[in-house]
């Protein structure tokens, strides 16, 4: 706790001594080592689904506390890989990501077809796979952003994977065609008896509004996070948020002010909590 403390610097009290008082702790699903048997025992997922959450929530140097810790390399792809591996080159080669995820303790390293297709055989069984299956490339030009699979379930379940991984720019022009893509894909990962995460990232240059960038924004992030978890993603990753206010800011959507006044404030926490209650069971990655 003292290192925390000194981390926070003169931000500790203001972090450490707040009490959330918008949405009540007893409304949302705190993560906990029986978060199977709690949250998802009732659930329509299949045994073999069940199954594979509980590999992912019980490997790792946070085995068993409810809460993941995912080693995610899509760099390569998302980013491309000089940029990304210029630092330490030693990352081109794919067995050092997870190597990396293996030292770290990691419950499982999420990365590409290329990068955990190439070291299926001699790594899937020490450590979840998680396959994404789309990407934004940044080879086309001009520089264009939408997510497009890069392969297929079956695929993933071929090599072993014990989840697959993909991302939907909710807000952008192709965001209905990635929504019923993924749907779909995961639908098909569930029946296999694979685990589903999605990426909820928003992406829309009008988010940003009189010099306010609300990507981050509590409101439209949690409302991404419900669209997730309606497909049936089980594990949703989310960027803190760092504001508020997106769709009254922009200008549509649908409102209700007791979303500002009641159910968040301003603290980061509160924020956090209101992404979390329209996650229904989220877990950040």
């Amino acid at each position: 706790m003292s290192k925390i403390i000194d981390l926070l610097g003169d931000k500790a009290g203001y972090y450490l001594d707040h009490t959330c008082k918008t949405i009540d702790k007893s409304l949302i699903h705190v993560p906990a080592p029986d978060t199977v048997d709690k949250i998802w025992i009732d659930s329509d997922r299949n045994i073999r689904v069940l199954n594979s959450l509980q590999t992912l929530l019980g490997t790792g140097r946070l085995a068993n506390t409810g809460y993941v810790s995912i080693l995610p390399v899509d760099q390569d792809i998302e980013h491309t890989a000089g940029a990304s591996f210029a630092p330490n080159p030693i990352y081109f080669d794919p067995e050092n990501i997870v190597k990396l995820a293996l030292e770290g303790g990691c419950n499982a390293v999420a990365s590409t077809f290329g990068i955990l297709g190439s070291v299926a055989r001699k790594y899937a069984h020490k450590i979840p796979f998680v396959v994404k299956l789309n990407h934004n490339e940044l080879l086309s030009y001009p520089t264009t952003y939408d997510q497009v699979l890069f392969g297929t379930v079956k695929e993933a379940w071929n090599m072993g994977a014990v989840a697959v991984g993909a991302t939907i720019y909710f807000g952008s022009e192709q965001s209905r065609r990635q929504l019923v893509e993924i749907a779909e894909a995961f639908e098909y990962a569930h029946e296999l008896g694979m685990a589903t995460i999605l990426w909820c990232y928003l992406r829309n240059s009008d988010f940003k509004k009189d010099g306010v960038d609300y990507h981050a924004a509590a409101d439209l992030t949690g409302q991404a996070d419900r669209l997730g978890v309606t497909i049936k993603a089980d594990i949703v990753k989310q960027k803190l948020p760092d504001n508020n206010g997106g769709f009254k800011a922009i200008g549509f959507g649908k409102t209700d002010e007791r979303m500002y006044t009641q159910l968040a404030s301003e603290h980061p926490i509160d924020l956090c909590r209101y992404q979390v209650a329209n996650g229904i069971w989220d877990v950040s990655v």
